[in-house]
């Protein structure tokens, strides 16, 4: 079953094109890398999805008619997360996620029990739950991603969009959210696109990467075939080795155009 399907989709940000008729069919349960250089229009695709910007052409998020959901009926179905989120001054962590639950409680509403058992369940699925108490601005960076998620995966959407979900994090905790968001995506059944600047990760954890340059797709489809010298070297402008990792995965080393010794023998 395809879970979001754009058909023809164009997005202009002050009069100027930042996609440009992007056809695109994202299946359930995937896991997408969307990588490209910077102003390829990846953060405005995901919003797009999202609902959060006007477009032209046809956004279908799972069996419903393009542009036939609510902003509330969306937010059911598709939770983003941004890549620097708002962290509310002196809110508590359990706050914060409760804020997931939007899309459930009606206007003049307020929680209900379900509610919080479900904000209390996603906090004990990210082990968050001795964290509910605590102000959100007194978190680590790493803390801090993992409650925004929580926030996320509190919406109980089906397909979960990350934009640069490393931003900020040192290698380890890169590693650490990653390899969550792996976990959950397979124990929630969740179909997971996540827009990535490093190249490496985007290979590590994603089977189908798309290549955004210009607001359109340059490539699409296993990390194998996207991550090439070739394709790199084109769409980025750098040059770089990709080599064959043992485990499996791919790496991409950037290098230096000319050496300090091809320099001296220039001389």
């Amino acid at each position: 079953m395809t879970a979001v399907e754009l058909r023809g989709v164009s997005v202009d940000l002050g009069g100027r094109p930042v996609l440009r008729d992007l056809d695109l069919a994202i299946a359930g349960g995937a896991r997408l890398g969307l990588i490209g250089p910077n102003g390829s229009g990846k953060t405005t695709l995901l919003r797009a999805i999202a609902g959060l910007l006007p477009c032209r052409g046809h956004i279908r998020v799972g069996d419903a008619p393009p542009g036939g959901l609510s902003r509330r009926e969306l937010a059911r179905r598709i939770a983003l997360v941004p890549q620097s989120p708002a962290v509310p001054a002196g809110m508590t962590v359990a706050d914060y996620v409760l804020l997931g639950r939007t899309p459930y409680i009606s206007y003049l509403g307020t929680e209900t029990r379900r509610d919080l058992a479900i904000v209390a369940q996603v906090l004990d699925h990210l082990d968050l739950a001795a964290f509910a108490a605590r102000p959100l601005d007194s978190l680590s960076g790493g803390e801090r991603q993992r409650a925004v998620l929580a926030r996320a995966l509190a919406q109980q959407a089906p397909v979960l969009l990350l934009d640069e979900p490393t931003t900020g994090l040192d290698v380890g905790h890169q590693q650490q959210v990653l390899e969550l968001v792996d976990t959950l995506r397979h124990d929630l059944g969740l179909t997971v696109v996540s827009a990535m600047h490093d190249l490496t990760l985007a290979g590590l954890f994603a089977d189908q990467l798309v290549l955004l340059d210009g607001g359109r797709v340059a490539a699409a489809g296993p990390p194998a075939a996207v991550l090439t010298e070739e394709v790199i070297g084109r769409h980025y402008h750098a040059s770089v080795r990709v080599l064959e990792d043992p485990g499996g995965g791919i790496v991409v080393v950037p290098v230096r155009a000319h050496s300090s010794a091809e320099r001296q023998v220039a001389r």
